[in-house]
């Protein structure tokens, strides 16, 4: 199925139903009074996180979700039904955007979650309502309200505890095949993946992790450039990042160094938040190079950069090194899971100490 992140759908709630204008006509009963009913409320629009779905897809093509009008009152006091609520399910991870206002309405980042973005109308009177002792056959009535009608911006956003991070044919979709089912397009050829893959990593039976090969990033993404803003939102939610690097890149002469700090560049360009979160440094195909070319530009790199944070030597082809940096992710996320469940309003966990890898 084609992955979809993004679609504009139009919701309409349901309008109220009007109220009745009714006089009770019986036999014998020459001034029955009034009797017109209620109008029925008009039913709402809400959208319903299912995990059972992964992509927007079906709504480029089903744009207009209209939720059922109220029934009008009718004579003998009788209400009119109101109109059924309309429940839309959208994967889990989807951002809800008023499209008109540019307000963000909510989130829907757990199965089952609900979100009302459409209200119905409220019901109209019917006559009943205004007798009086001045005004007894009154032929008053009130009309149901409109029920809210909104363009609305989806925009999917993947649930992953770690997202991988890099230029392109850096490597990323080659390790997530090695450490989970999931199975983009690798080729011995330059190319960069198309669309975010999610793999789940397992290491045990209860020690799991989600993770995210995020398409490589060019330089101006932040501004739009290539497939940009797409992938990166897709970052944003993550708790910690890899950020692969090619160490055997076909142009001998390109500057390993110029290329992480591009990427350090468009994060901060598109989020400063972003740019702050938790990073891991993965010096990718070593089974290119020798160990002592491995030693030499491994060296050479973290002097140029002055890196202070965790890195890791692999090879996402062979499995060298990648089950030394699986066992740390999940030591590391479990401690920043601690701290979420302690206190929610922390996503960073303890300080992590690379000594420890």
């Amino acid at each position: 199925m084609k992955f979809i992140d993004e679609a504009t759908i139009k919701v309409e709630a349901g309008d109220g139903g009007n109220g009745c204008v009714s006089f009770r006509r019986e036999k014998y009963i020459p001034r029955g009074g009034p009797d017109g009913g209620d109008g029925g409320n008009g039913g709402s629009v809400y959208l319903t996180a299912d995990s059972g779905l992964n992509t927007l897809v079906d709504f480029r093509t089903q744009r207009t979700h209209r939720a059922e009008r109220g029934q009008n009152g009718m004579g003998r006091e009788r209400t009119g039904r109101s109109g059924q609520d309309l429940h839309v399910r959208v994967p889990v991870g989807t951002r809800v955007i008023n499209e008109e206002t540019d307000e963000l309405l909510g989130e829907l980042l757990e199965h089952g979650q609900q979100l009302l973005v459409a209200r119905g109308g409220e019901r109209g009177i019917g006559n009943v309502h205004f007798k009086s002792s001045t005004n007894r056959a009154p032929r008053q009535f009130t009309y149901g309200k409109e029920g809210e009608r909104r363009q609305l911006l989806l925009e999917l956003i993947l649930l992953a505890d770690v997202g991988l991070l890099g230029m392109p044919n850096a490597g990323k979709s080659s390790l997530i095949r090695k450490i989970s089912s999931a199975r983009p397009k690798v080729a011995d050829y330059p190319f960069t993946t198309l669309h975010p893959n999610l793999g789940v990593v397992s290491l045990g039976r209860e020690q799991s992790f989600v993770v995210a090969d995020i398409p490589g990033v060019i330089e101006g993404a932040a501004q739009g450039a290539g497939l940009g803003l797409q992938f990166l939102k897709h970052l944003s939610r993550t708790r910690l990042l890899l950020h692969m690097v090619d160490m055997a890149p076909l142009d001998e002469q390109a500057s390993l160094a110029d290329a992480i700090r591009r990427i350090e560049t468009e994060l901060t360009n598109y989020s400063d938040e972003l740019a702050g979160r938790e990073r891991w440094l993965v010096l990718n195909k070593m089974d290119l190079l020798s160990d002592k070319a491995i030693l030499e530009r491994r060296a050479e790199l973290l002097e140029q950069l002055a890196w202070r944070g965790p890195v890791f030597t692999i090879s996402a082809v062979t499995g060298q090194g990648v089950d030394a940096l699986t066992s740390a992710l999940m030591q590391r996320l479990e401690v920043i899971w601690s701290a979420e469940r302690d206190d929610p309003e922390n996503d960073e966990g303890s300080a992590w100490d690379p000594l420890q890898v």
